[in-house]
């Protein structure tokens, strides 16, 4: 009996949420790029390889944004 009753609750808040969701998505895009490179670039400080993956970092940032401007 309780799931028909937060299955409407769910579908009702998703539709009041779903302007907000882009920027959301946004945030934890971000944030996933941040975990990323930070677990990348210290460790490859480690190993002398730290100037190679930052670069990778920064070169694979502006590939993906440039594939996202222009396949959009």
């Amino acid at each position: 009996m309780v799931e028909p009753v937060f299955g409407v609750l769910g579908a009702v808040a998703v539709a009041y949420a779903q302007p907000a969701l882009p920027y959301a998505l946004a945030f934890a895009a971000g944030a996933m790029i941040y975990v990323v490179a930070d677990d990348i670039i210290p460790e490859a400080n480690a190993s002398g390889n730290g100037k190679l993956a930052t670069w990778g970092c920064i070169i694979g940032f502006l590939v993906m944004m440039c594939l996202d401007v222009g396949l959009g």
